[in-house]
């Protein structure tokens, strides 16, 4: 449960990259598959191939991306590095490797490969004895930041060496897990110089050496890039290469869980100095990058501390003199990801009305739209006026995209401007017929405007009926945009012959800060209210509803609501399926590993009885409306999900049957709040539609 501060993270993290134990077996190449019936099924989507980034390089005229593979039978994956060439509109691939994090140094791959080691052009890193998550080298290419875990945690085994195989933490303070671990390691970045390699060739590689490694944050717990889902773009070298920007919370135990106050520390290389840019700024501070020419740094930032889905800001700041620009004011929505044009310009994606968009803004804060249609778009590099990017939609899957605003005064750019560069899936494709999604706008009960998303069957007959679902999105302030999911796929709904009604309720970016932030502190809600009004003026409205067979489905917030409506539906559905969803506030309130996210969105301490915001929260939990539960419940969860602990779906479960209704538990030990394992994913979806169509068709 969270707004994830990236967009499309989901899909990123959810392609698994090679890992060195998988280094010792066959890689998993592109599967061939033959769809039977033309409808999309849960082994055709493992089949898909997943881009997850491009990276376009000006000096050798290549593209590199990546494109992970995923093996049913072999439960694992490979993560492919393609180096490409365009070539009439399309990318033809010139070499391929097995690695991730693909970068580019004059003119020269870098990559990590399925080993762990860092390949820079035809050399392999040396000398460095920590596993290598991610890595920048300098502009000079004379040094080198390499990211790797530090133990911050001494184990039951340093403090008693006479009980190694005990297995009992002794814990002392908060932030003993997160997302899916115990709290052991810290990653940290490592400033390394490079030194003169071994000429000797190994394995078709020369050897680069490596000296006087500094941990810039040695003896420290602290954390650069930040858990769970930071990366190399918490970091960022200064053009002329003396300085580093990089993120970091610097805060420990109660003090870390409690807050979201992180910073940009700019690291003299040769003074060994750190200086607080952002000081004054109580929330996230991340993400930094500096203009080409070095005038400016830019970085995203939330201004309150503990509010993590905060309107996420594009700021600037001129190095010379100090200032500080928030850039993007008046964008009211967040800037999802961003890069530097040129010295005078930056682009960044956000969401607004459920697409995420391509924006460009000058140094003056005048922003021009550059992409449109019903679509989201991740920015990823341009070259000149030639741009680069990823494109998806609930319809398909991540693929690589370029257009030119080179003498195009027509902006945003026409949808058949737009260059289709790779086709990854057309295989797949090309056998199915996808259902229809199209946008709906609602009046709410407060009467607001709430656009809603349905998805139609393929071959969708109007003088049929469908059983419908309505879906609850999670976040609980991540966008039902159009994203793609390679679970809760909606083109997978629509192939097993639902409608599904997706609405954008309140507590959503991409309609205003007022409305995202309405969900905080009212769970129980308007945002409710938004779902009922969803379903309820839909099937009222369209005669092909089959109304007596409705299901109601979400995930983590929506595994929440999906509690929550089981006990005030007024037996409006006939099927609910929740996943890793809060069943009990008190107890979720205590168990949550990032405490801010409790305070916030909960107002506070359910033993605070004077807070009246607190109060209201905690009398809205779904366990305290088991006695109006009267429809049969799936009831899904992750054991390594410390976000959500196990035990609320567990409990959710127990009630049900305890009240006799008919109920189904699918747990899985090695999975957290997602399912990331190709058996796990085919049982998820197996189970998933036996439920719903054992009680909607």
């Amino acid at each position: 449960m969270r707004k994830l501060i990236i967009m499309a993270t989901l899909a990123l993290l959810a392609a698994s990259c090679q890992t060195k134990e998988d280094a010792t077996k066959a890689p998993i190449t592109k599967p061939e598959i033959t769809i039977e019936g033309g409808r999309l099924t849960p082994e055709a989507l493992w089949a898909m191939g997943r881009i997850n980034s491009v990276h376009p390089d000006e000096q050798s005229g290549r593209i590199a991306y990546t494109v992970s593979y995923y093996s049913v039978e072999e439960n694992r994956s490979t993560s492919w590095i393609r180096v490409a060439q365009e070539e009439d509109g399309k990318l033809v691939t010139i070499n391929e490797f097995v690695g991730h994090s693909p970068a580019w140094h004059n003119g020269q791959l870098c990559y990590i490969n399925a080993k762990g080691e860092l390949i820079i052009g035809d050399k392999t890193l040396t000398g460095f004895e920590k596993d290598i998550e991610g890595f920048l080298l300098s502009p000079q290419g004379d040094k080198i930041i390499l990211i790797a875990q530090v133990k911050t945690v001494a184990s039951t085994a340093d403090k008693y060496p006479d009980l190694p195989l005990a297995s009992g933490r002794v814990v002392d303070d908060l932030m003993y897990k997160h997302w899916d671990e115990w709290t052991e390691t810290a990653p940290h970045p490592f400033l390394c110089e490079f030194k003169e390699g071994v000429a000797t060739p190994e394995s078709g590689s020369q050897k680069l050496g490596i000296a006087n490694c500094i941990d810039l944050l040695e003896g420290t717990p602290y954390e650069s890039p930040m858990k769970p889902f930071g990366g190399v773009e918490q970091l960022a070298w200064s053009p002329d290469g003396q300085t580093i920007a990089y993120t970091c919370r610097k805060k420990s135990g109660l003090d870390y869980a409690v807050s979201t106050n992180s910073d940009i520390y700019l690291y003299n290389v040769h003074a060994r100095t750190h200086t607080n840019l952002t000081e004054g700024n109580l929330g996230y501070d991340t993400n930094p990058a500096y203009s080409p020419d070095g005038q400016y740094i830019a970085w995203q930032s939330m201004e309150r501390d503990g509010y993590e889905s905060d309107e996420n800001r594009l700021m600037i700041c001129h190095l010379a003199t100090g200032k500080q620009t928030y850039l993007s004011r008046g964008l009211n929505t967040n800037v999802d990801s961003y890069y530097w044009k040129d010295n005078n310009s930056l682009v960044f994606s956000a969401v607004w009305h459920g697409t995420s968009q391509l924006y460009k803004i000058n140094l003056q804060g005048e922003r021009t739209c550059l992409t449109t249609g019903q679509y989201d778009y991740v920015p990823a590099a341009n070259i000149g006026d030639t741009y680069y990017c990823l494109r998806h939609s609930m319809r398909e899957a991540n693929e690589i995209f370029r257009f030119t605003t080179a003498n195009n005064s027509q902006l945003p750019i026409a949808e058949d401007d737009i260059v289709q560069l790779t086709h990854e899936n057309e295989n797949i494709y090309s056998q199915i017929t996808m259902g229809t999604v199209v946008p709906r706008w609602q009046k709410t009960t407060d009467n607001k405007d709430m656009l809603t998303w349905v998805i139609y069957p393929p071959h969708f007959d109007p003088n049929k009926k469908y059983p419908t679902l309505l879906y609850c999105e999670g976040g609980p302030q991540s966008p039902v945009s159009q994203f793609w999911s390679f679970r809760w796929n909606f083109m997978m709904m629509a192939a097993n012959d639902y409608i599904i009604v997706a609405p954008n309720r309140r507590g959503l970016p991409g309609f205003g800060n007022e409305w995202n932030e309405q969900i905080s502190g009212d769970y129980g809600g308007q945002c409710m209210k938004d779902y009922l009004t969803a379903i309820d003026e839909f099937v009222a409205s369209e005669p092909y509803v089959d109304k007596d067979h409705l299901g109601c489905v979400g995930a983590s917030f929506g595994g929440f609501s999906v509690y929550w409506l089981a006990g005030h539906h007024n037996k409006r559905f006939k099927a609910f399926i929740a996943h890793d969803g809060i069943f009990n506030m008190e107890m979720q309130y205590l168990e949550t590993e990032e405490k801010w996210f409790a305070n916030w969105d909960m107002g506070g301490a359910y033993w605070d009885k004077k807070n009246k915001i607190a109060q209201r929260t905690f009398a809205n939990s779904p366990h305290l409306f088991v006695d109006q539960w009267d429809t049969p419940i799936l009831c899904i969860h992750g054991e390594k999900d410390y976000r959500i602990l196990a035990n609320q779906g567990m409990a959710a479960f127990d009630a049900a049957k305890m009240r006799g209704i008919d109920a189904q538990l699918l747990i899985f030990p090695d999975e957290n709040h997602w399912v990331l394992k190709p058996q796990n994913g085919i049982l998820w979806q197996r189970t998933f539609f036996a439920w719903l169509d054992k009680y909607l068709k």
